[in-house]
């Protein structure tokens, strides 16, 4: 019997949050800058084995759900902050280490509560 891989880690990206990072007019095409962000994702330069990028509102038409390679991107059923702390809290449970990118001070507190670490926007973004 062979052992059992150790469980990967996994990057949940606040996608609202880092895209609105950017002052680069994201607000005239939010699914556009949700596209781009999806797209830099795909080749970032980044540790972890999954990254999933978490999408509200106007944003979901720029990417559909799914897994593209290594990146999962999870369309929000109603807040974004509700989904990234469930993707966070499923992704723990399973025994992944966990990063969530975040500058939003209410979720980094609920998602160090079911144990995963945060980021902020600017240390992704000098990544992609």
């Amino acid at each position: 019997m062979s052992p059992r891989k150790p469980p990967g880690s996994v990057l949940v990206v606040d996608g609202a949050n880092v895209v609105g990072a950017r002052p680069d007019g994201w607000w005239k095409d939010r699914a556009g800058a949700a596209r781009r962000l999806h797209e830099e994702l795909l080749v970032a330069d980044v540790d972890q084995d999954v990254v999933v990028l978490v999408l509200e509102g106007q944003a979901k038409a720029g990417v559909r759900a799914g897994r593209d390679a290594h990146v999962r991107t999870v369309h929000a059923a109603r807040d974004g902050d509700a989904a990234i702390v469930e993707e966070a809290r499923r992704a723990v449970e399973a025994g992944s280490r966990v990063v969530v990118v975040t500058a939003d001070r209410a979720l980094d507190a609920r998602v160090h509560g079911v144990g995963a670490t945060t980021m902020s926007p600017t240390w992704l973004l000098s990544r992609l």
